[in-house]
C-alpha cells in the first residue's frame, strides 16, 4: 500500500529504513547523553554518531541467524562502526528503543493528520459560508422532516472536525513519550539522566514508570482516537452517498472527464470514492480493537503485541491520512445542487409545515392534543390518498375556527425556519 500510497510522507514513516534511522537516532543519543554524564568517553560518542549506519538487507541477513531484529541491527551497526560499539546499547533493552523509536514515529504521524485535519476545515469553513442560506429539507429517520440549510450541515461536520483535532493533538500527548529503563523499567544497569536527555532531545516526555515496555494502553487510546476520527469521515461520506442516490441527488462527488462510472452501463455515477471511505473506515475501527487486546500483557512483558503493532499502526495511520486526504479533495468540488434541494424540499406537498399548524393552533388556545389529531388527519389524506394538504387544512373547519387563511398562509413559508442560521453560523464566528 506504501508504494502505490499518494502521501509519501506519511508512508515514508513506516518504511523498514526509517524504522531503523529511528531507532538507530535514539542509540545514538543515549551515547551522546552517557557522554556528556562521563559514563563512556566522549570520543567513542562522537565516532558512533560519525560511523553509525546499517544497511536493510544486512540487517535482514543476520536476522535470518540472529531470529532476533534489533540485535541483527546492532550487528550492522557495529560492522560500521567497529571498537566503540561496545558502548552502544549499554544497560538498555530492545524495547527502550523501539518502544521510544516508535512513540517518536506516531508522534509524528499525529502531526501529518492534524495538518490533514486542519486543511479539511478550512475548506469545510469555506463551503459551508458557501451554502449558509441554501435552503434544503432536514431528513429525521430518512423522512423529511423541516426546512434547513445544507450550509449546516457542512457547519456540523466542520464543528465534529474541532473535535477530532482535539482528540489528536491529546492522542498526539499520550504518545509522545520514551522510556530507557532497563530488562523491566528499574534503572538496574542505565542512569536515569540517561533517559531524560535522551526523551528532551527527541521532545518526548520520559514516562513516569514503565515494565520492559511502555504500557499499551497509550497505544490503544492513539488507535481508538483513530478509529472515531476514521468514523467521523464514515459519516460524512455516507451522508453524500445518500444525496447522490438518483431519487435526491442534492449533490454529488465530481465526475472528472473521461471517467468510467460502469463497465456494463455508460450512464451511471458512482459515489465510489465515498464508498471506499466507509469501507476503511471498517478497517481503523477492527485494528482499534486489536490495539485494546494488546494491553493486557503476561507480567512486565511478553511479545504478544509487537507483531499487531506491526500491521496495525502504519496501516490505520496511512488509512486515515488518505481518507482525510481524498475526502477533503470530494468536499472542495463537490457538486451541490440547489434546485433539487428545493424540489425535495417541496415533495410532499407542505407537509413540512405540519408543525407551523399545529403551534399555531395552539396558540391560539386549543389544546396540543385536539390540535395534533386536526392537523395529523390532514396530514395523512396527504400521505395516503395524495390529496393537497394545503387546500384540506384550509377547508378543515376545526382549523378554520382559529385560523385565517393569511395565518395559514404564512405557516407555509420555509423562510421562518431558517430565522436563526446566521446566529448558529456566529457561533463558530462566521
Amino acid at each position: 500500500m506504501i508504494e502505490r500510497y499518494t502521501n509519501p510522507e506519511m508512508g515514508a514513516l513506516w518504511t523498514d529504513r526509517n524504522k531503523w534511522q529511528t531507532i538507530l537516532d535514539v542509540e545514538m543519543a543515549a551515547c551522546d547523553a552517557a557522554a556528556e554524564l562521563g559514563k563512556i568517553p566522549k570520543e567513542a560518542a562522537k565516532n558512533i554518531r560519525e560511523k553509525a549506519d546499517f544497511d536493510v538487507s544486512r540487517i535482514l541477513e543476520i536476522e535470518k541467524v540472529t531470529h532476533h531484529d534489533l540485535i541483527a541491527f546492532l550487528t550492522n551497526v557495529a560492522e560500521n562502526v567497529g571498537e566503540d560499539s561496545k558502548y552502544i546499547h549499554q544497560g538498555l533493552t530492545s524495547s527502550d528503543v523501539e518502544d521510544t523509536a516508535q512513540d517518536l514515529t506516531l508522534k509524528k504521524s499525529c502531526d501529518i493528520i492534524l495538518d490533514d485535519l486542519h486543511k479539511f476545515h478550512d475548506v469545510l469553513r469555506r463551503r459551508a459560508v458557501e451554502f449558509k442560506h441554501t435552503p434544503c429539507i432536514g431528513r429525521t429517520h430518512g423522512i423529511h422532516a423541516e426546512p434547513m440549510t445544507f450550509g449546516l450541515k457542512l457547519l456540523l461536520w466542520m464543528a465534529e472536525v474541532e473535535r477530532d483535532i482535539e482528540r489528536v493533538e491529546h492522542a498526539k500527548k499520550i504518545v509522545s513519550v520514551g522510556k530507557l529503563s532497563g530488562a523491566v523499567g528499574t534503572y538496574s544497569n542505565i542512569d536515569p539522566k540517561i533517559e531524560e536527555i535522551v526523551c528532551e532531545k527527541l521532545g518526548l516526555t520520559p514516562v513516569r514508570l514503565a515494565t520492559q515496555v511502555i504500557q499499551r494502553d497509550r497505544h490503544a487510546e492513539y488507535m481508538t482516537t483513530l478509529a472515531i476520527v476514521a468514523s467521523s469521515f464514515e459519516k460524512f461520506a455516507t451522508e453524500v452517498r445518500n444525496l447522490q442516490r438518483t431519487d435526491i441527488r442534492e449533490a454529488e462527488e465530481y465526475f472528472s472527464p473521461g471517467q468510467k462510472g460502469s463497465s456494463a452501463m455508460p450512464h451511471k455515477r458512482n459515489p465510489i470514492t465515498c464508498e471506499r471511505i466507509s469501507g476503511m473506515a471498517r478497517l481503523v475501527r477492527g485494528n482499534a480493537l486489536a490495539s485494546m487486546e494488546n494491553i493486557s500483557l503476561w507480567h512486565e512483558r511478553d511479545i504478544s503485541h509487537s507483531s499487531v503493532e506491526r500491521v496495525i499502526l502504519p496501516d490505520s495511520t496511512i488509512n486515515v491520512d488518505y481518507c482525510v486526504r481524498k475526502f477533503t479533495n470530494i468536499i472542495d468540488k463537490l457538486l451541490v445542487y440547489p434546485d433539487a434541494m428545493l424540489a425535495n424540499m417541496n415533495k410532499t406537498g407542505g407537509l413540512i409545515y405540519s408543525q407551523r399548524i399545529l403551534l399555531a393552533i395552539v396558540g391560539k388556545g386549543v389544546l396540543r392534543e385536539d390540535a395534533y389529531k386536526w392537523v395529523q388527519r390532514n396530514a395523512m389524506k396527504k400521505w395516503m390518498e395524495g390529496e393537497d394538504f394545503k387546500s384540506n387544512v384550509e377547508k378543515d373547519e376545526d382549523i378554520t375556527k382559529y385560523l385565517s387563511k393569511e395565518e395559514i398562509d404564512e405557516c407555509f413559508d420555509f423562510e421562518y425556519f431558517l430565522r436563526n442560521v446566521d446566529m448558529i453560523f456566529s457561533r463558530f464566528g462566521l
